[in-house]
Formats: structure tokens, C-alpha cells, sequence
């Protein structure tokens, strides 16, 4: 049994900046928390960028794949200062 459920994230409607929402309480997604799933930071999940969210007893990880593709220009949610 796995322990751990990946959530799937939202991208907030109606948001000046990208703003990615966690599917499991829809806490807003801090970008310190969001980064691609890859060398040291790889998770077991199929997702190539994977958020964790810090709302008190919540710790859900998401995948922000499906969010992020309605971004035009994804790179720039890891450019924008938390």
C-alpha cells in the first residue's frame, strides 16, 4: 500500500502571476516548495515537476504538470521570488 497520495495541483483563476493551488486543501503553493523532479530532488511519481505543500496539517505532494501546462511560459513560475 502506498503511503503516500500525489495530489494533482491547480493553476489559481483570475491570478496576475502564476499561482498554483494544492489539490489536496488549495493552499496556495509556496515556488520554494515547487521544483522538477529530477537528481537529488527525484520522488517516485511520474510527474516531472512536483509541488509540496506547507499549509498546517496538510504536507500534500502534488503534481503540477496538467497545472503548469496552462502556463504560457512555465519557466517563469521558477523565476518569480517567492
Amino acid at each position: 500500500m502506498n503511503d503516500h497520495q500525489i495530489y494533482t495541483a491547480h493553476l489559481a483563476e483570475g491570478s496576475a502571476v502564476p499561482t498554483l493551488l494544492c489539490g489536496h486543501c488549495r493552499s496556495i503553493l509556496s515556488r520554494a516548495r515547487i521544483f522538477r523532479n529530477e537528481g537529488d530532488n527525484h520522488q517516485d511519481a511520474e510527474c516531472q515537476t512536483i509541488g509540496l505543500c506547507s499549509a498546517d496539517d496538510c504536507g500534500a505532494v502534488n503534481c503540477c504538470d496538467a497545472a503548469m501546462a496552462h502556463i504560457d511560459n512555465p519557466e517563469q513560475l521558477f523565476g518569480i521570488a517567492s
